[in-house]
């Protein structure tokens, strides 16, 4: 998931990824951490971190599905996706009123 500022269309700076086998983090670690070719120009440099505060894809689950960012009036390419055998699947229905961001 990439955090988005909604009024200006664009990241962040940060993602979320959840691995399936936590023994994949040191080779995706390999792969991602000081990458810096862009498809757009940017002198920015990627950082893997390891995420102290959740782990998990249900911990993942429960912060954003009673997140305003999954509401309706939110583009879907700007919501958290899973994936199941390399495949988009449904994400988790919200458990209570969803209040609109401010600038969705």
């Amino acid at each position: 998931y990439v955090p988005m500022d909604f009024a200006r269309g664009c990241g962040l700076g940060y993602a979320f990824v959840n691995l399936v086998d936590g023994a994949l983090m040191h080779r995706f670690s390999a792969a991602l951490d000081g990458f810096t070719r862009w498809a757009v120009r940017s002198s920015k440099v990627c950082q893997v971190a390891w995420s102290e505060k959740e782990q998990g894809i249900k911990a993942l689950v429960k912060r954003y599905r009673n997140s305003s960012v999954m509401h309706v009036d939110v583009p879907d390419q700007y919501k958290p996706c899973l994936f199941s055998g390399g495949r988009r699947v449904p994400f988790p229905p919200p458990r209570k009123q969803l209040r609109k961001p401010k600038r969705a």
